[in-house]
């Protein structure tokens, strides 16, 4: 359990800190650029790590479904809209409601067992949790609002 939240955390941090080297990126040219870089250097670093590691079972694509190809392409809806939040709201709190939009569709796929994952109970804990985080989200956004004193 600890590797495993040790590996989410650092998860998060990584993401966080793409997502501001995207936005910086995205301030020199447009988004589609910005994407096109981060998904082709991300491709290339991990063909190159995956061969690497692997060797040639790199290669062997075991009773995978042809529709998880797609994941590719969400891929590219992923860096477009999380660059622009970022430009548009800042990155904080973009990153913020993207965190909760992950935990609302999780629980979503979760509680349906949609995608080929299998089910788990659906409690209303689960869904307060979720509204307890957008409710701090709404609490940072409006606290942030104050004015200062000259």
């Amino acid at each position: 359990m600890l590797l495993g939240l040790s590996w989410a955390i650092l998860a998060g941090s990584m993401v966080s800190l793409q997502n501001v080297f995207n936005s910086k990126v995205n301030e020199h040219v447009n988004s589609w650029s910005t994407t096109t870089l981060v998904l082709g250097l991300g491709f290339l670093a991990s063909f190159l790590c995956g061969f690497a590691f692997e060797g040639m079972e790199f290669f062997q694509l075991h009773n995978m479904k042809p529709w998880y190809w797609l994941s590719g392409l969400v891929g590219i809806g992923v860096v477009i809209c999380v660059t622009q939040g970022v430009k548009l709201l800042g990155p904080t709190f973009a990153i913020s409601i993207v965190m909760a939009a992950q935990l609302l569709f999780a629980l979503a796929w979760d509680s349906t067992g949609l995608l080929g994952l299998e089910k788990v109970p659906f409690t209303y804990n689960q869904l307060a949790s979720i509204l307890i985080i957008i409710t701090g989200m709404i609490i940072f956004k409006i606290g942030g609002k104050r004015k200062t004193v000259s």
